[in-house]
């Protein structure tokens, strides 16, 4: 199991996300699921069954009205708006505590790819986006950015983007409305910070001591000049 900035809710393990809410409110728009697949460059037959699983897990979200004197067509439910609402709550709550929550690391610049780097930092090498000329840095890293996992369920290297990884502790969960704050300690001065969704925190069993393991992708971790 895993959990990170993804926002998403979740019912009978179907998970509702950005493109869920985009179909959505296609089909609001255009009064079709038909044109709002084409609007949104997805086939009809793919919009159809994700409705489908949609509805199966979180109830009947579009209403459908066949031929007659008006032609036809679909309009969001009730069901569906309370939804979409929930869903915008959600993403708010994150992104209003991504932007002022960010672990920053010292670390020195080992070698060098291009743009991309590798740093050692106290609580291991980190693959970063590095600036030319300098070897002494700062590596900072957004909360929206890490995503937490089981360590028993960890995916491998070589099945996921997100190759910088790090074990820790839970040190404390900050639960807000929608969205849980995480801090982990990785053995530096500075801890890491991971946002949930309240769904994600209870499912991983986060608290205070609890194992996990952190990751997050090279290009989401931006190294700066730090003087000596």
């Amino acid at each position: 199991m895993d959990a990170g900035f993804d926002a998403r809710l979740r019912a009978d393990d179907v998970s509702f996300g950005a493109e869920d809410a985009a179909l959505l409110r296609a089909v609001d728009e255009v009064g079709s699921l038909n044109r709002a697949a084409d609007e949104l460059g997805r086939s009809y037959s793919r919009a159809h069954d994700r409705l489908t699983d949609l509805e199966d897990a979180f109830g009947t979200l579009v209403e459908r009205q066949r031929g007659g004197s008006g032609g036809g067509g679909s309009s969001l439910t009730d069901t569906a708006r309370d939804l979409l609402a929930r869903f915008d709550r959600l993403r708010a709550g994150y992104t209003s505590v991504a932007e002022t929550t960010e672990a920053v690391l010292d670390g020195r610049v080992v070698s060098r790819d291009g743009e991309l780097g590798t740093v050692e930092t106290g609580a291991g090498r980190v693959r970063a986006l590095v600036p030319p000329g300098v070897d002494t840095v700062q590596v900072s890293l957004r909360a929206d950015a890490v995503t937490l996992h089981d360590p028993d369920e960890t995916p491998a290297e070589s099945a996921t983007s997100a190759r910088n990884r790090f074990v820790g502790e839970v040190v404390d969960v900050e639960r807000g409305e929608a969205v849980s704050r995480v801090r982990v300690d990785v053995g530096t001065d500075a801890p890491l910070y991971a946002l949930v969704t309240d769904e994600s925190r209870d499912r991983l069993t986060l608290e205070a001591g609890r194992q996990v393991v952190a990751s997050f992708k090279a290009t989401a971790t931006r190294a700066t000049p730090r003087s000596e």
